[in-house]
Parts: C-alpha cells; structure tokens; sequence
C-alpha cells in the first residue's frame, strides 16, 4: 500500500487563502503588508525561486517589489540598499536570496536587514530567540515542514526525529521546532558514520541535502513520516527529491512529493512570515 501523499499544494492553497483575507482587510483600513526581495547575479535556479516569491505576494494582494542586481555589486553597495529598506515604511520584510556572489559575505548581507523585518527568520537575533523557544520568525521551510506534519495530525510528542542536513537555512532550525514540540531529535551531516543505522530509527524523516535520491527504500523505517525538502534537476530535466520517492512511498506511512510538496509550503510560510513583519513594523511606528 503506498503511503499517504502529504500534498504541499493542497495545504498552500489554504494558507494563501487566509493570508488573502487578512490582507484584504488591512488594504480596506487603507494598509498593505510590503516585501522587497533582492536578487543579485544571474543564477537561474534563484530567478525561478524570487519570481515565484513575488508572484505569490501579487496573489494575495500584498506589495512587492524585485530588485535585480548585476553579479559584480558590491558587498558595500548591497548593505547600502538593506540600510535603505530597512528604513523604508512601505516595506515591512525585506528577503535577500541566497546564494549570493562568492565576493559577498552572507553572513554580514543578513546581519544588515532588521531583525523586525528579516522575514527568512536567519538573522542570528531571530535564530538566537528560535533557539530558546521564542522566535519573532520560524526560517520559512522548517515552518512550513511543521504545518504539513500538523496536517496529518501527527503525534510529534515523543517521536523520534532524524534530519539529514545541518545547514542553518532548513537542519538547524527543522531541529529546534521538532525540539519544541517535544521529539527526540537527531541531526546527520555529511560525516554521519552508518547513516542508514540513523534513518531506519526515525519516526519522522527530514531530507535537505541537495543530493537526489540519496534516501532509499531500505533506509527508512516502515510507516515512517518523510519530509524531502530536496528539489534537484536530472539529466533528462524532471525534477526529484532527495528522496527515491518511487521506492520510499512503499516503506512509509506518509510522504511529501517533489515537486508538489514543501516547495509551495515554503512560499505560504513566507506570506505568513510577511504578515507577522507588517504587524511588528506597524506596532513599532505606533
């Protein structure tokens, strides 16, 4: 029997859906929540992901602005316009997509954007104040990852979680929500020895390594939740997972598809992450 699809697009839909309400009524009381996003260089991976961003905020009638920089700006002239957007009224999230340029420090690119207005959760106030259970902003994928477990109604209490991946955008904050929510966590990186002994344990299996197919059949615990946050293009184009989904779907209870599953929830959670940045500007300026 095939697992449960865990549909990414389904929930999304829903999501957007309230997060258009809510914007509606403030665009009635003559407000609207804004987001500038920056694009530096001419990545093409990075243009899909910011014209799907910007897209997904016209949608829900928000304001949004694309700023597309040239691959050489400089470091200093990119903090610049952060110090600009930060100071910027209209705009209340402000996300810089990564990658950046290898002559661009990313880490003093996210340090410079406003922790009240650092909608990707990264700043280290907002993964600081994440570590101690009380976050301004969830980082967007992690976020939306813990929507789609909620939607199965999942008994995450006492679970025990595996994450593949430390990165500080989706396995260091993946670790701390499942923390909170009271599951045994386990975080493997690239130097995990016997990395099988480790998935075969999880309850609930989290995948961002951007290697395709990495996680197979025999890896993962029969009836096992698995989240894959991986989105690889192959030779011939299709797109997969860092899962084999075609094997895995027969091992586990419930599973997100690729495409189709935490990609649009990432989108969702940065809408909500929008709204959450207008309420906090605004009750600032107040």
């Amino acid at each position: 029997m095939p697992a449960q699809l865990i549909d990414g697009n389904a929930l999304a839909k829903k999501v957007r859906l309230e997060i258009a309400t809510r914007t509606a009524i403030l665009t009635a009381k003559g407000v609207k929540p804004g987001l500038a996003v920056l694009l530096v260089g001419e990545d093409p991976a990075s243009q899909v992901y910011v014209r799907n961003k910007v897209k997904a905020c016209e949608d829900v009638g928000m304001h949004s602005i694309l700023e597309r920089h040239p691959a050489d700006l400089s470091e200093d002239k990119l903090l610049q316009r952060i110090a600009e957007l930060n100071l910027d009224a209209s705009i209340h999230g402000i996300l810089v997509q990564l990658p950046l340029p290898k002559h661009i420090d990313s880490h003093r690119v996210i340090e410079a954007i406003a922790p009240e207005k650092d909608v990707d959760g990264f700043h280290v106030a907002n993964a600081g104040a994440l570590m101690i259970g009380a976050p301004l902003f969830r980082p967007c994928t992690p976020y939306g990852c813990m929507k789609m477990l909620e939607s199965i109604e999942y008994p995450i209490k006492g679970a025990r979680a595996v994450i593949v991946g430390a990165s500080n955008i989706v396995g260091k904050p993946m670790a701390m929500l499942l923390l909170q929510a009271g599951a045994t966590v386990t975080i493997c990186n690239s130097k995990t020895k016997d990395l099988p002994a480790h998935t075969k344990e999880a309850d609930i299996l989290v995948v961002a390594t951007g290697k395709p197919k990495m996680i197979t059949g025999n890896m993962v615990k029969p009836g096992a939740i698995v989240i894959d946050v991986g989105i690889n293009r192959l030779p011939d184009g299709k797109l997969c997972g860092d899962v084999d989904f075609d094997e895995v779907k027969y091992v586990a209870g419930a599973i997100t598809p690729v495409p189709g599953g935490v990609g649009p929830m990432t989108i969702a959670m940065l809408l909500r992450n929008t709204l959450r940045c207008y309420a906090l500007n605004s009750t600032k300026e107040s």
